[in-house]
C-alpha cells in the first residue's frame, strides 16, 4: 500500500517492472543504463542492469574528495562513456560511465528477491577460482566474472579487528571459511556504532535492520600487482 501513497515510489514501480526487456547488456557508447545498486565504493559500484537483469561493475569519475553516496537497492541511471574501457581482464563486467549517475529513488520487493536468487554464484571450486585472498592480475583472463554473490552456508558474521580499526566478514560457503575485508559502509558504521568486535545471528540482523541474506564479493583493481576480493555489500533477501 505505500506504492499507492507515495507517487514517487509508484514511478520507481512503474519504471523498474515496465522497463523494455532484452537478452543481453546494451553496451553502445553513450547510450544509458538503468541499474539496481548491489554495492558501492569509490572504486566500483555494482549494479543490476535492469533491461537484462545481468550483473554490471560501473566505473564511476566521482570528483576527488567525493565519496560515493548510493546505498543497496537504490535504482540509478548512468550514461556510458564513449570509451568504456572494456579491457580488463581482471574485471570483465566492469564498465566506465561518462559523468557521475543519477539517483532515481530506491526498489524492493518480489521482484529484487526473485533478481538475486537466479544470480547468486552457484559452487564451482574457491571464490573466483582461487584460493587465498588475492591473485596476480596477470593471471587473469577474463574467463572469470569479478562479482559473486554468495548465499552463505554459514553467517555472515561482521568482526572488528582493533589492531587497525579494520571491518571484517566472515561466511562458510560450500565448506570454505571465508574471511573478507569489508568496504560496505552501512555494515562499518553498524560496528562503530555498537562498539562490538563480533556481530552475528539476531544480533546482527537487528544491528543492520534487516536479516543478511546474500555477501556481494568483489575483486579490486591491481595493488602492487594483485587483485584482492572484498565483500562490497551485505545484503537482505530483496
Amino acid at each position: 500500500m505505500a506504492w499507492t501513497r507515495d507517487p514517487g515510489a509508484r514511478a520507481i514501480k512503474q519504471l523498474v517492472e515496465h522497463t523494455a526487456q532484452r537478452p543481453v547488456v546494451d553496451l553502445t557508447p553513450g547510450s544509458t543504463m538503468t541499474g539496481l545498486v548491489l554495492g558501492s565504493t569509490d572504486e566500483s559500484t555494482t549494479v543490476i542492469d535492469l533491461a537484462s537483469q545481468t550483473i554490471v561493475r560501473w566505473r564511476i569519475p566521482w570528483p576527488v574528495g567525493i565519496e560515493t553516496d548510493l546505498a543497496r537497492f537504490d535504482v540509478v541511471e548512468g550514461v556510458l562513456a564513449e570509451d568504456i574501457e572494456r579491457t580488463d581482464l581482471a574485471q570483465p563486467e566492469s564498465v566506465t560511465l561518462a559523468d557521475l549517475p543519477r539517483r532515481l529513488g530506491t526498489y524492493h520487493g518480489r521482484r529484487v528477491r526473485k533478481w538475486l536468487y537466479a544470480l547468486s554464484t552457484p559452487a564451482d571450486g574457491p571464490l573466483f577460482g582461487f584460493r587465498g585472498p588475492s591473485a596476480p592480475y596477470w593471471e587473469f583472463r577474463g574467463e572469470r566474472p569479478s562479482v559473486a554473490l554468495i548465499a552463505a552456508d554459514r553467517g555472515p558474521q561482521l568482526l572488528r579487528r582493533l589492531d587497525d580499526g579494520s571491518t571484517w566478514v566472515r561466511f562458510g560457503w560450500f565448506g570454505d571459511d571465508v574471511w573478507l575485508v569489508c568496504e560496505d559502509r552501512h555494515a562499518i558504521r553498524t560496528m562503530e556504532a555498537t562498539r562490538r568486535t563480533s556481530l552475528a545471528g539476531k544480533e546482527l540482523a537487528t544491528s543492520l535492520g534487516f536479516r543478511p541474506a546474500y555477501v556481494l564479493t568483489t575483486l579490486s583493481n591491481p595493488i602492487d600487482g594483485h587483485c584482492y576480493k572484498s565483500c562490497t555489500g551485505l545484503l537482505p533477501r530483496g
